[in-house]
């Protein structure tokens, strides 16, 4: 499947999913999106971090846990949930940026394999960005934002690596990209948020046309789907699909 890793033999009683993703938008947004995607049912905790930040060398996080970056503590996190005795699937959701996808699955199914025991777990990337799930539901922009400027919209390719975020600002926003990087990081980190809590609660995620978004709900689906059915699996999914 483009955009996500592989998924392990799975059985619980209870289906109780744990996502980890980079920042606060993106758990905004998915605690409206994920509940239209595998329903009310399930057991939902979503924990953001404060940043993407890099896998350590060697598998060993030197860097302080309270700093809360996402791949610098993802080898740590994910031994941990292998050691729980509870049962849990964790999907990790986070950005591509400029990555090469390939590798960069390779090195998060590094991790996962180098757990002993080893985690029910995932991996799902947002090409390039996260807002490019916002722009495979036009309609869901365009309901926020009547405005919008078309010939942005209309030029943007569904999960291009052309500065997404600053994409959505350019066709949404007085000043673009431009004016809300002036502002600061900060106002940015608010914006995005805007986004997450504005333009997802319009999105209808059977329509979304962003192959990484698609991917992503097939994936957390099939999971769903395999437990009810009592089968206690999910088929191997490797980066190529």
């Amino acid at each position: 499947m483009e955009g996500c890793g592989t998924a392990n033999t799975w059985m619980g009683k209870l289906m109780s999913f744990e996502f980890l993703v980079e920042d606060q938008s993106s758990k905004r947004a998915l605690e409206i999106l994920l509940p239209k995607i595998i329903g009310g049912s399930e057991k939902l905790r979503i924990h953001s971090y404060k940043g993407l930040g890099h896998i350590p060398k060697g598998m060993h996080s030197k860097s302080d846990p309270n700093k809360r970056i996402l791949l610098d503590q993802l080898p740590r996190l994910l031994q941990g949930y292998g050691n729980t005795p509870y049962e849990y699937f964790v999907v990790v959701i986070c950005d591509l940026d400029d990555k090469d996808r390939q590798q960069f699955l390779s090195e998060l199914n590094g991790i996962l394999e180098s757990c002993n025991p080893k985690p029910n777990a995932c991996f799902c990337l947002a090409i390039e960005e996260f807002e490019a799930w916002y722009l495979g539901d036009i309609n869901a922009v365009r309901t926020v934002y009547p405005k919008a400027d078309d010939s942005v919209l209309s030029g943007y390719k569904n999960d291009s690596i052309c500065g997404t975020w600053e994409l959505l600002a350019d066709a949404v926003l007085k000043g673009g990209h431009n004016g809300l990087s002036e502002k600061g990081w900060q106002a940015v980190g608010e914006q995005k948020s805007i986004w997450a809590r504005e333009i997802s609660r319009h999105m209808n995620v059977d329509e979304n046309i962003s192959p990484s978004f698609v991917d992503m709900r097939t994936t957390l689906r099939s999971i769903v789907a395999n437990w009810k059915d009592g089968r206690g699996e999910v088929a191997q999914r490797g980066s190529d699909g």
